[in-house]
């Protein structure tokens, strides 16, 4: 096995950091260290005063490097409820239980998220996870606080709530416990059949209108979900849960995200058709975002798999972004903008409009909230 080395050089602006125009020079972790992940390499943060850069010394290698193993490190978070005033979407509040996302999606818009923690958002963002076991009870803290206002709580925004360290931490378990007897709002998006798990509360809490859940699906082709999204459950897996969930009485979307032009564009109508025969009865869409490091991300890993269409790609998105890979504007940064961001659309809403989704909107109730009361805590008198 060749050797392996790294430099460090110091770090240019970051708009010196993207690949030009041209195919990208992709100087990928060895195959077998990386195995089961999404990102191609683990350049160091945006915000490092220097980037180190591993490459290929020509020299053999003693011992073999150390794969990339999950860890997982206790987040001591003082809140738990994130508040946010961006005027494009439905909620107000939101709740992520992990930081990073062992799914390892090579799309993920939160992976930029990592170099706040001075880690990368290439491989380090898919395996050195933190988790916040003390979640549930900060919630039941801040709502019990006498000026908190109940609203819709998103879950699963940024990263997903179910991922695989799920099954052994139970956070998301144990915050649903905590909204259910609060009588609270949620609406949840994964892409993981483990919120099966959970099916009880989710009847229970559905009951009352207290519940709605997306699962996002973004593709039929299992090959293709593998090398897209190499820890997350197979399509038929997500299928399944969809199912299921509407079958007990939760209100059900499917979420075709990201749409990625000239690799998944194509199955937009197929999954909308099995979601729909599944009994869901909600869906939406989003375009591809390219947010910084992920930029370059997706850029590495359409050379290593679909190197064919690396530039039909880039050249469509760009046509739905202003000429730009990105465009975080307000409005646009979902759905994008020109013709084939029309038509992407056009699309979807006839498809969905074929199918009878979204032909009614799930409004959630506050009505049954009541601030959880401590164990500890004396019962009201009357």
């Amino acid at each position: 096995m060749a050797g392996s080395s790294s430099v460090a050089i110091r770090r240019p602006p970051v708009s010196a950091l993207s690949a030009p125009a041209g195919e990208p020079s992709v100087r990928g972790i060895d195959r077998e260290r990386r195995r089961g992940r999404g990102a191609q390499t683990n350049a160091s943060g945006r915000y490092e005063p220097v980037a180190r850069v591993a490459f290929d010394d020509g020299w053999q290698s003693l011992e073999e490097l150390p794969p990339f193993l999950t860890t997982v490190t206790v987040d001591s978070t003082r809140k738990i409820i994130t508040r946010n005033d961006s005027p494009d979407i439905s909620f107000d509040r939101s709740i992520n239980p992990y930081r990073g996302c062992e799914h390892g999606c090579i799309y993920c818009f939160a992976r930029p998220t990592h170099a706040y923690l001075g880690l990368s958002p290439g491989l380090d963002f898919e395996s050195k996870l933190f988790a916040k076991p003390d979640a549930p009870e900060l919630l039941e803290r801040e709502l019990t606080a006498p000026s908190y206002v109940p609203r819709t709580i998103a879950i699963g925004t940024n990263t997903d709530p179910y991922q695989p360290i799920e099954r052994t931490y139970q956070i998301m378990r144990r915050i649903l416990d905590v909204l259910e007897r609060a009588g609270h709002p949620v609406g949840i998006v994964t892409k993981s059949a483990l919120i099966l798990r959970d099916l009880d509360i989710l009847a229970r809490m559905a009951e009352r209108n207290l519940v709605k859940v997306a699962l996002s699906v973004t593709t039929l082709d299992a090959k293709l979900a593998r090398v897209m999204e190499p820890r997350a459950p197979t399509p038929q897996r997500r299928l399944e849960a969809l199912r299921q969930l509407a079958a007990a009485g939760v209100p059900t979307s499917v979420m075709v995200a990201p749409v990625i032009p000239a690799i998944n564009d194509s199955e937009i109508e197929r999954i909308l058709d099995t979601a729909a025969a599944l009994g869901v009865r909600g869906a939406g869409y989003v375009l591809l975002r390219l947010p910084l490091e992920v930029r370059d991300l997706f850029k590495e890993w359409l050379m290593a798999n679909f190197p064919d269409r690396y530039r039909h790609v880039f050249k469509l998105v760009r046509e739905t972004r202003g000429g730009k890979d990105y465009d975080s504007a307000w409005g646009k940064r979902m759905t994008g903008g020109g013709p084939f961001a029309w038509m992407i659309g056009r699309r979807f809403e006839v498809a969905c409009e074929r199918l009878g989704l979204n032909a009614g909107k799930t409004r959630l109730t506050t009505e049954h909230f009541a601030p959880p009361r401590k164990q500890t805590e004396q019962l009201s008198l009357f």
